[in-house]
């Protein structure tokens, strides 16, 4: 899944090239690139399927040149994840009905990517012999009130274990997060999903009977030259929904494979701090900058542009294209705000 405009790393991420074309985290690849090639060693090339704006579709095979442009299904429009996948799982039903299916967003950090191949060879074999909807769940580290959260039906599941979810429950406060990490009961949700595509759509038809039926209406396009057109026309009429909203939490054959293998979804300035290396006085900067009694800030500058500091505590610091920012990283929440203002205000040149 790549169709995103990743708002809350705005200015860098931009309409124009968003979060999953850009290499935030200064490895010399994008994360949609990163994606690509963690997940080569598990699918044939052949089998990969981006969906993604149709804005970003030469994006995509920019950055990954091995696929071919008939593996890149173009959204008209944004609907959030449950027209992506059920998009997906009809094409995939078009070329093999007894498909397996893994749903993955596109700009997700995974460190220990051995580990993480494990799980989700495990949870392939887990659906290829039963009738669910598996997503990975990630052991938390703290009470992070980002993440959506997965109860497990058998208190203190170990990383590694094959367990049925009894409840998700969407970004908790942060008493409540605190409860559910101390719990020992509860995972972060990842947003990777594994199952049969005649599975999700089998639970679709039940519990998104209208979005069902809208792609079910094109049934004959799909993997023909007409596919596009299809869509071009099915796809505004589409409900805007989550597929955790839509499906996950609504089933009763969902389980989850407990995991830990490093994983952020880098969502945040605040998360990608976390994960970058620092200076001594805990800066993370990216570009050429002379910084003084400056802590704790990230600093992001175009190539040739020198930037001096002075006097910063955890601030965000980007320059990018026509747009500065400087902000307290304390108030990042601010961002979408920020936008907004900016759009309603300067123009959709600097959105």
């Amino acid at each position: 899944m790549a169709g995103g405009i990743g708002s809350r790393f705005w200015p860098i991420s931009r309409n124009s090239r968003p979060k999953q074309f850009l290499d935030i985290l200064g490895t010399g690849k994008s994360f949609i690139r990163h994606t690509f090639e963690r997940f080569a060693g598990i699918v044939p090339t052949g089998n990969f399927l981006v969906v993604t704006n149709r804005a970003y579709r030469d994006l995509v095979m920019e950055q990954i040149p091995e696929i071919d442009g008939s593996q890149i299904l173009c959204e008209p429009v944004g609907r959030n994840t449950a027209p992506c996948i059920a998009y997906a799982a009809f094409r995939l039903m078009a070329v093999n009905p007894d498909a397996d299916m893994i749903v993955t967003p596109s700009d997700h950090l995974i460190l220990n990517e051995a580990e993480f191949a494990k799980a989700i060879d495990e949870a392939v074999g887990f659906v290829r012999e039963h009738n669910v909807l598996m997503t990975i769940g990630i052991r938390p580290t703290r009470p992070d009130t980002g993440y959506g959260y997965i109860q497990v039906e058998h208190e203190g599941g170990d990383g590694g274990a094959i367990s049925k979810v009894r409840t998700f429950t969407e970004k908790p406060n942060i008493e409540l997060a605190r409860a559910f990490v101390e719990s020992g009961e509860f995972f972060w949700n990842s947003g990777i999903f594994i199952w049969k595509a005649s599975g999700i759509l089998n639970a679709m038809k039940t519990m998104l009977p209208e979005m069902y039926r809208q792609f079910e209406a094109v049934g004959a396009c799909y993997n023909t030259p007409g596919e596009q057109a299809c869509i071009e026309r099915v796809y505004p009429e589409c409900k805007s929904i989550s597929i955790d909203f839509g499906v996950m939490e609504k089933a009763d054959n969902v389980y989850v494979r407990c995991s830990e293998f490093g994983w952020s979804d880098i969502g945040t300035w605040g998360s990608l701090y976390q994960y970058s290396q620092k200076d001594d006085n805990g800066n993370v900067i990216r570009g050429e900058s002379l910084t003084y009694d400056t802590r704790d800030s990230i600093v992001m500058l175009p190539e040739g542009k020198l930037a001096v500091i002075e006097g910063l505590d955890d601030y965000i610091v980007v320059d990018n294209d026509n747009v500065l920012m400087i902000c307290p990283k304390k108030n990042e929440q601010n961002i979408k705000k920020f936008i907004d203002d900016a759009k309603f205000h300067k123009g959709e040149k600097f959105i």
